[in-house]
C-alpha cells in the first residue's frame, strides 16, 4: 500500500524515481490470507525424490553439504510426509500472495501512465530447500534450490520482453544493469556486469560464472559454489571438508557427485580454482587463515 502511494506521488512529478518494495514472504513464518491457501489441494502436493524425514547427507557427498541440524522449520524434529506436504502448501501460499500484491504494484502504474517509462525488477536474494535431503531452510546451502532464484526485469525499450534466458547471472548484476540502462556514469568498482545486453537478445554470449559463498556463524568461509552452464561445484572447508560436481542437465534432482569419476578430472580441476580465486578474491588471506581453510593444496 504504501509503495502504491509512492507510485501516485511519483506520476504527479515530472522527474525519475526509484522505488524498493520489499516482501518478506514467502519466509517463515508461512502466513497468508486463506484464499492464497485455497489454491492448492495438499493431496496434489509431490514430495521431492530425496525427501527425508531430518537432514541427510547424501551418499558420496561431503559431510558439509548439508547441515546437522534445520535452521527454519523442522528444527530438531523429523518431518512426516504428512507435514511437509502441509509446510510446501504453505510456502506455496505465500508465494502466491506476493504474486497478488505484486500484480497490485503493476496495476497502479498502468493507472498511473508510467508503465512504459518504468523499469520493472523482481528479484529473491535465496531459494528454500523443502525437504530435499531432509533440509528445511535457506542457510547453509550451496545446492541450486538454495541458491537459484527468479530474477525478472521487464525494460519497455528491450527486445527480449517475455522472453527466458538460460544465460547463468547473479543479483550482484542488478545494479551495473540498472546504471547502463538508465544512462547513470558506469562504476568500475562494482563486481556485477551489466546484462543489459540479454535483455535484448536473451541468447546473447555468456561466459560468467555465479558464485554463492556460505559463512557459517561468522566461522570464516566455510564453503563456495560455482554455478556455469550446466554444472554446479561446491567446495566445503573445514569441518565435512570435500567437494562436489553436479550435472545439472541430467540430475536435476542433485542426486549424483561426479567430482572423483575421472572424465570430469579436468572440469574439476578448473571450477576448483575459480571456486578458490573467488573465496581468496573476497579479502586477502594470512597463510594460516588460507591454511586453516583448507585453501592451500
Amino acid at each position: 500500500d504504501i509503495a502504491i502511494g509512492y507510485i501516485k506521488e511519483a506520476a504527479q512529478k515530472d522527474e525519475p524515481f526509484f522505488i524498493a518494495c520489499g516482501y518478506s514472504k514467502p519466509h517463515t513464518p508461512f502466513v497468508a490470507p486463506q484464499e492464497f491457501f485455497d489454491l492448492y489441494d495438499i493431496n496434489d502436493i509431490p514430495l521431492p525424490p530425496d525427501f527425508a524425514s531430518l537432514p541427510m547427507n547424501p551418499f558420496e557427498f561431503p559431510k558439509g553439504a548439508i547441515r546437522e541440524t534445520n535452521a527454519d522449520l523442522f528444527i530438531n524434529r523429523p518431518a512426516t510426509a504428512e507435514d511437509a506436504k502441509d509446510f510446501i502448501r504453505a510456502y506455496w501460499a505465500c508465494i502466491s500472495y506476493v504474486d497478488w500484491n505484486v500484480g497490485r504494484l503493476i496495476a497502479a502504474l498502468d493507472e498511473s501512465g508510467m508503465r512504459e517509462n518504468t523499469i520493472i525488477v523482481f528479484c529473491v536474494d535465496h531459494g528454500f530447500q523443502l525437504g530435499e535431503k531432509g533440509k528445511w531452510s535457506k542457510a547453509g546451502s550451496l545446492w541450486e534450490e538454495g541458491t537459484k532464484v527468479p530474477l525478472l526485469i521487464v525494460d519497455p525499450r528491450a527486445k527480449g520482453n517475455g522472453q527466458a534466458s538460460k544465460r547463468i547471472v547473479e543479483n550482484l548484476d542488478i545494479y551495473p544493469t540498472l546504471i547502463e540502462l538508465c544512462g547513470l556514469p558506469e562504476n568500475k568498482d562494482l563486481e556485477g556486469t551489466s546484462i543489459a545486453k540479454l535483455l535484448d537478445n536473451p541468447n546473447a554470449e555468456w561466459d560468467k560464472p555465479a558464485y554463492t559463498v556460505w559463512n557459517n556463524h561468522g566461522k570464516g568461509v566455510t564453503g563456495v559454489s560455482v554455478r556455469v552452464n550446466r554444472w554446479r561445484y561446491a567446495e566445503y572447508f573445514g569441518a565435512g571438508a570435500g567437494a562436489m560436481l553436479i550435472d545439472e542437465e541430467n540430475d536435476p534432482h542433485e542426486l549424483v557427485n561426479l567430482v572423483r569419476d575421472p572424465q570430469y578430472a579436468d572440469l574439476v580441476a578448473k571450477l576448483h580454482e575459480l571456486a578458490i580465486k573467488y573465496v581468496e578474491g573476497q579479502r586477502e588471506l594470512t597463510k594460516e587463515e588460507a591454511e586453516a581453510q583448507g585453501l592451500l593444496k
